[in-house]
């Protein structure tokens, strides 16, 4: 078992800090760029080996860290509510960057809606249903935020969705939920209200021009797959 050597005495090249601005950004692994917002290890482990056991329970895959809570991080031993929270606020800023970089001005296909809403929807922890209103041109006017419930589920009411699109005399409307579990698979509830939204559309002039489920995993387009013609 190798003994344990305190960053500080490291080679003063492979600290992270003194790296990042020596090597730049881009040269640093995950762990000690996790390291870094770590701050300070424990009496027996590194930041950078606190990093690596925060990796480990997100099996390695950013995006799975992304949806950790604080109450996750803290299961880490060395871990605290300061330190959790912390890395939830990094990575909270580095999603807000992504949207704001990805986010398209119109919405021409299942792509595009899921440019503009997977930053903001594909790390919650809890299931929520918005919708994008249009222009006739597709233009973006808004996106409105309908409601927000648990893990397995959220209610979207119609009226609520129809009143947002004629309050900002939109033509066309995208809707959009989460799904917390990680699955694409639309359930026989999102398939029935899609087909709700979309005869009463029709009734107000208003297209549904598609519903997008989103997780960590990538997107269900109910257009794509023909449920929205």
């Amino acid at each position: 078992m190798t003994d344990y050597v305190s960053i500080k005495n490291w080679a003063e090249d492979d600290k992270p800090r003194e790296k990042l601005t020596s090597k730049g950004r881009e040269n640093l692994s995950n762990a000690e760029l996790l390291g870094i917002l770590i701050g300070n290890g424990t009496r027996n482990k590194s930041a950078v080996d606190l990093a690596r056991d925060i990796l480990q329970l997100a099996q390695n895959d950013l995006a799975k860290l992304a949806t950790l809570s604080v109450k996750d991080l803290c299961k880490v031993n060395g871990i605290g509510p300061a330190k959790a929270i912390t890395i939830i606020a990094a990575i909270e800023l580095g999603g807000r960057r992504k949207q704001a970089l990805e986010a398209t001005k119109f919405i021409y296909s299942s792509k595009d809606a899921y440019a503009y809403f997977g930053p903001l929807l594909q790390d919650k922890q809890y299931e929520e249903f918005w919708i994008l209103l249009l222009k006739q041109n597709n233009a973006i006017i808004r996106a409105h935020k309908i409601s927000e419930g648990g893990m397995t589920g959220t209610v979207a009411d119609p009226k609520r969705i129809f009143k947002a699109a004629l309050e900002n005399n939109a033509a066309r409307i995208v809707l959009c939920h989460n799904h917390p579990s990680g699955s694409l698979k639309p359930s026989a509830a999102d398939i029935k209200l899609t087909e709700k939204l979309v005869a009463a559309g029709k009734q107000l002039d208003l297209g549904i021009l598609d519903h997008i489920i989103i997780s960590y995993k990538g997107f269900y387009s109910f257009a794509d797959e023909g449920i929205i013609e």
